[in-house]
């Protein structure tokens, strides 16, 4: 991708190269014109002095005075006397009405006129055959502005009839000398973007440095972090487009840090737990070994089998709560009956409840629907924990009731027992790992499975009292619910 800095200079450059050729090429040609018409006006004026100059009743020695001031004035010019560059080097010719020449330049070829009036018949004949008499038949065509080609040169004329006697007055110039001035001037207007665009450059390069140094610092401090330093990042005054993303930064370091915190607690409370049941498994074989009577050695090989019992459990129980944590669970979200996925389930947890004489019931209207988005095998663990957890703590003889609600948005499920029942100062701190009951043989942990499988679907879990006098856990979850591949919103 290459550097910001690199990628926005070169944009940004290219864009003003291309709006400044368009612009300057505009510019160049508009100034251009404008010129070739201020020259054109010069011929223009040119011809009006001559004319206010040049009598009709001035004599012979008077024109030939005339003609050597002319000659001196252009003299001088070629001389290089004080003036300026852009002068024009403009060529004259006075002719009297029959096309005899009366004045004229040094610089104007003798043939100026006879060739303009050869080129206009050459275009459309001017139904005259002698040069002389074309002026008196064509003078509208004659007056104006003309390309003229003279030898290896063309020539830009303007013509101009006396009115007071029928005289011509032409005034032109090469158009070679002309276009060199021109372009001097035309070139002149471009010379400040070519010499500007690589001087804005350099200072675009240094200010859009100058931009980024709040992002380069701050990539200074986060590369210089040690990587066991979760604190969040102070950096000081930002500029706007970086406090969202010092924000986000500083809101993952402390999620990142909320979620070792809990895997410490969890791995030092899981060692804590796994430390006991391991210790008494440990006395009871030693006790088997012991044991001078087979009827005492028997008794201890049923502890040791109950205590392997209550450790498989609780392995169990750490592994599914490991593995519903946030970014190692993939939830293979399908549609499922939510009332035939429960009976099935309840099939195989009822004999369970018949080893302690209870009864467990399952409560549904058999017309309802129950289709919803869910993960069959996260759900099993739910139903498993909640009906597990209200088996262990029910009384023999007792009941366990589940109950499936319909609502067109959501399903609510109920499990309920007619156990001691659960403080309500307690029911807060149920879902608290490694929490027991008083008369609990278990982990601790089958609430806080529950509890994260709920959220993985999106639903919500609060306890109650149930009308059997015991706890009544009821799970309220949305039929449809969209995830990622980590169960994440």
């Amino acid at each position: 991708m290459g550097s910001i800095r690199t990628r926005t200079l070169v944009l940004v450059l290219g864009l003003l190269a291309t709006s400044m050729a368009a612009i300057s090429w505009k510019s160049h040609s508009d100034a251009q014109h404008e010129i070739e018409e201020l020259f054109d006006a010069q011929l223009a004026q040119t011809a009006r002095v001559l004319e206010g100059m040049v009598d009709r009743d001035m004599t012979p020695s008077a024109r030939e005075s005339l003609q050597q001031t002319l000659n001196q004035a252009s003299s001088a010019r070629e001389a290089k006397r004080p003036g300026h560059p852009y002068e024009s080097k403009l060529a004259f010719q006075v002719l009297d009405d029959s096309a005899r020449i009366v004045l004229q330049s040094a610089s104007a070829p003798a043939d100026l006129f006879a060739r303009l009036v050869s080129t206009l018949a050459a275009d459309r004949p001017l139904q005259v055959a002698p040069p002389v008499a074309a002026p008196k038949l064509a003078a509208s065509r004659l007056v104006g502005y003309h390309n003229v080609p003279i030898d290896a040169h063309r020539w830009r004329v303007f013509v101009l009839q006396d009115v007071r006697d029928a005289s011509w007055i032409v005034v032109g110039e090469r158009e070679d000398v002309r276009g060199e001035l021109v372009g001097k001037i035309a070139w002149r207007t471009l010379l400040p973007d070519v010499v500007g665009l690589p001087l804005l450059a350099v200072l675009m390069w240094i200010a859009i440095g100058w931009s980024l140094r709040p992002l380069k610092r701050m990539a200074a401090l986060i590369k210089a972090r040690n990587p066991d330093n979760l604190a969040p990042l102070v950096i000081g005054r930002l500029p706007q487009e970086l406090e969202p993303m010092v924000a986000a930064l500083n809101r993952l370091l402390q999620q990142l840090n909320a979620l070792l915190e809990r895997e410490k607690r969890f791995l030092a409370d899981a060692a804590h737990e796994l430390r006991t049941p391991l210790a008494v498994l440990r006395i009871h074989a030693q006790n088997a070994l012991d044991a001078p009577d087979p009827a005492d050695r028997t008794e201890s090989l049923h502890q040791l089998v109950r205590g392997v019992d209550r450790s498989t459990r609780l392995v169990a129980q750490l592994l599914t709560l490991a593995r519903l944590e946030p970014g190692t669970i993939d939830l293979g979200v399908e549609t499922i009956d939510l009332h035939v996925f429960i009976r099935n389930e309840l099939a195989e947890i009822i004999p369970l409840a018949l080893e302690r004489g209870q009864e467990l019931a399952f409560v549904a209207d058999e017309t309802g629907n129950y289709l919803i988005d869910a993960d069959r095998t996260s759900f099993a663990v739910l139903l498993q924990n909640l009906v597990g957890n209200a088996i262990q703590y029910t009384p023999e003889h007792g009941c366990v009731r589940v109950t499936l609600q319909a609502a067109p948005e959501s399903l609510t499920l109920h499990v309920q027992d007619s156990g001691p029942g659960v403080p309500d100062a307690m029911k807060a701190r149920l879902f608290e790992r490694f929490l027991r009951g008083d008369t609990g043989t278990g982990a601790g942990l089958g609430l806080s499975i529950v509890q994260r499988v709920v959220e993985l679907h999106g639903g919500t879990i609060t306890l109650g009292d149930a009308q059997f006098g015991g706890l009544d856990v009821r799970v309220d979850l949305p039929r449809h619910r969209h995830r990622d591949r980590s169960g994440l919103e």
